[in-house]
């Protein structure tokens, strides 16, 4: 039996106790919040569980194996970093932290002590997520030319972070966990419409060394929500519209063929269209996944794809993207 402590009981934190809570061999034990209206709705739905405002209680109980910490960026580290002090392993909301040196400190810890840390980054188990991978791992679409995700909506406003910060980290840690390169370099454009010091409006552009580029557009002043990834490569091309209901993936046979006659300045390119294949994906509930996953790799002693290393390397990019947001642009070298 594994028991789990969690903190913060907001959006996110129901649909981490209802799956963690469904889950055989596991136990929550204990929810932490702030908020004394939100402790009571989770009394309701779980009469047995026990609740207080104070973390120390969770991170320094003996009772309990993992803490999941479901708060705002701001407070990750700390909690973390307390829970991870006492013995426990953590899996802690996306993104990370709040800096590069927090992850870090908090990935050095862990492993001083020998636990683990998984970061949530939910969409790497949805079924598309893992059907994507399956096709470049595969070679289907060739080499990649290009990244494209498109992540926007109306709101919701967050109070202490920007667009950035709130939208980019699904699809950075996607893009990382489908494409093996590593980026070179990021620049990254927006604005603050509000005067609140926090842009809503963003574009962020993420270099590699072999010509490939992505591009990021996140957006919560949108009339309507798109959640639209493209992936260009020399033999195929993707789309994945993650609002379908059906046919979430399309793999298109198009692409443009390259011959050269009289060498470089008399290129000939040939347009290419094909078939389209819609693959089928696996509809289980990713945080379900996610959730088997975290126990699976405390038991066995296994190093999680989401572990401290995979969220740092998108807290890197966060942070260097806001570098370049206060530059106006600038690129920013890795």
């Amino acid at each position: 039996m594994i028991n789990i402590g969690v903190i913060g009981y907001g959006y996110w934190g129901p649909n981490i106790i209802r799956n963690f809570s469904g889950i055989k061999g596991v136990k929550i034990v204990s929810l932490c919040d702030t908020n004394h209206d939100a402790l009571n709705r989770a009394r309701g739905i779980y009469p047995n569980l026990k609740t207080t405002i104070d973390y120390r209680e969770i991170t320094t109980s003996p009772e309990i194996d993992a803490v999941a910490v479901i708060t705002p960026v701001f407070t990750h580290y700390e909690l973390a970093k307390n829970a991870l002090e006492n013995g426990k392993h953590i899996f802690v909301e996306k993104p990370f932290t709040s800096t590069v040196k927090e992850a870090e400190e908090l990935i050095e810890l862990a492993e001083k002590k020998n636990l683990k840390i998984m970061v949530d980054h939910t969409f790497l188990f949805t079924g598309a997520v893992r059907k994507i991978k399956e096709l470049i791992d595969d070679n289907v679409l060739g080499d990649l030319y290009y990244y494209d995700s498109i992540r926007v909506n109306l709101g919701l406003f967050q109070h202490d972070i920007n667009v950035i910060w709130d939208l980019a980290p699904h699809d950075l840690s996607i893009m990382d966990y489908v494409i093996k390169d590593r980026p070179a370099a990021i620049s990254a454009n927006g604005v603050d419409h509000f005067g609140r010091e926090l842009e809503n409006i963003a574009y962020v552009t993420v270099y590699f060394n072999n010509n490939m580029i992505a591009h990021f557009n996140v957006n919560w002043l949108s009339p309507v929500k798109i959640r639209q990834t493209l992936i260009g490569g020399e033999k195929k091309m993707l789309v994945w519209n993650d609002l379908e209901l059906d046919e979430k993936i399309k793999v298109y046979n198009k692409g443009v063929n390259i011959e050269t006659k009289e060498g470089l300045y008399n290129l000939l390119v040939d347009y290419r269209s094909g078939d389209m294949l819609s693959p089928r994906v696996d509809q289980t509930e990713a945080l379900k996944l996610e959730a088997e996953y975290f126990l699976d790799c405390i038991s066995r002693n296994s190093t999680p794809i989401n572990d401290g290393h995979a969220g740092l390397r998108i807290v890197k990019m966060l942070e260097a993207a806001n570098m370049s947001l206060r530059n106006r642009g600038k690129l920013i070298n890795y």
